[in-house]
């Protein structure tokens, strides 16, 4: 993905630069009398950036059908029985984003789940969806999991995939380091979440001789095995031990203090992280697991850019999901095209120039002058 350069980045270069990438990347197309391709991407578009609704933002558009009928090309475009090919097409398109002076070896990693909370009661939707742990008022989720790393101070996402209840955490895990290993990268440490901490992703990276760092979740009750049995003492200190399906690992124990609100004193809380092919001390791998990139903040950016919608369209949502995403990495894109510092020295970018909320208003201006706006409304009874 290549933009001419000029000596400034405008609205327009913005918008022109995603609308060309979701054309050439992605299969959407709707074609007829009143409704194009073009309007339908801009109109999406809009929605993300505005975290609303396909219907208002039809609504705010002057020159745009009614939500209703672009909603509806929308549904017959996005299918469930291609939501492979629709993941396949994202792919490839945050892949175009990726910076070319981004080396590819020596890189530290990170593989997270990201769920939405599903509210819904139809059986048929329910296998889409995976179970967790009773969260907003819910136990089901959509589910999608997400390979990314932190270069120079910005996030990178280089591959996505919708996770099915029915698939094992290994299968994954194997599909996302598949996609990274198409893409010619190499892990120096990939870091794992909480779910991702089973015999049977640690076999395979033990086997495949990949570095990483795994949450491990503190489970059994103290004094009478479990990891719990582990937390004693008040210092950090590194252990063998042995899980129930008779894997061995190296655990690093990380006693710390955090503050209880109700009764205004702190207690002690612990935390556990597997180390796979890391000669860490259990110091060092709580730093480096802290400072794993901010997922949160990541996750914060993601809310910030992901439409709004209740459709019982499993691809949709997938698509707004990964359009999130995909419009980070644009605007990542284009910060180290556009922000970097000419000087002497390692690669360094200006990330105040452009922030995340000067992409949005651009995008959003850009659209609104294409399209026009609602200026006024009919009176009722006239």
């Amino acid at each position: 993905m290549q933009i001419i350069p000029k000596d400034r980045l405008n609205a327009e270069d913005v918008r022109e630069l995603t609308e060309r990438l979701l054309r050439e990347q992605l299969s959407l197309r709707t074609e007829g009398y009143k409704i194009t391709t073009g309007m339908v991407l801009n109109v999406l578009l809009k929605a993300a950036i505005e975290k609303r609704s396909i219907e208002a933002v039809c609504a705010d558009l002057a020159d745009v059908v009614d939500g209703n009928t672009l909603r509806e090309a929308v549904n017959r475009a996005l299918t469930v029985e291609d939501l492979r090919q629709h993941e396949a097409e994202f792919n490839a398109a945050l892949a175009a984003c990726i910076p070319q002076e981004m080396p590819r070896r020596s890189l530290e990693m990170v593989i997270d789940f990201h769920d939405e909370p599903y509210y819904g009661k139809t059986e048929a939707l329910q296998g889409y969806t995976c179970r967790g742990e009773a969260h907003e008022g819910t136990t089901h989720f959509w589910r999608i999991a997400s390979l990314y790393v932190i270069w120079r101070g910005v996030r990178i996402t280089l591959a996505l995939t919708y996770v099915l209840p029915k698939e094992s955490t290994l299968t994954i895990l194997q599909r996302l380091l598949k996609r990274r290993t198409m893409l010619g990268f190499r892990a120096k440490v990939l870091y794992l979440d909480k779910g991702f901490c089973n015999g049977e992703v640690i076999t395979y990276l033990q086997k495949t001789n990949e570095s990483a760092l795994i949450a491990c979740p503190i489970r059994g009750k103290a004094g009478k095995g479990g990891t719990r049995a582990l937390c004693h003492g008040r210092k950090h200190y590194r252990t063998r031990y042995t899980f129930t399906d008779g894997t061995t690992v190296d655990l690093a124990i990380i006693p710390t203090l955090k503050k209880d609100k109700k009764i205004s004193k702190h207690r002690r809380e612990w935390l556990a992280y597997v180390l796979i092919h890391l000669d860490w001390s259990a110091t060092k791998a709580q730093q480096r697991y802290r400072r794993r990139f901010g997922i949160e903040s990541s996750y914060r950016q993601l809310g910030q850019v992901r439409a709004h919608t209740n459709s019982r369209n499993v691809a949709l949502r997938f698509f707004f999901l990964a359009l999130a995403l995909l419009l980070l990495n644009i605007w990542t894109y284009l910060r180290c095209l556009c922000t970097r510092v000419i000087a002497s020295g390692p690669f360094r970018l200006d990330l105040n120039r452009f922030r995340l909320a000067r992409f949005i208003a651009f995008l959003r201006r850009a659209i609104e002058q294409i399209f026009g706006t609602t200026m006024s409304i009919p009176i009722c009874g006239w």
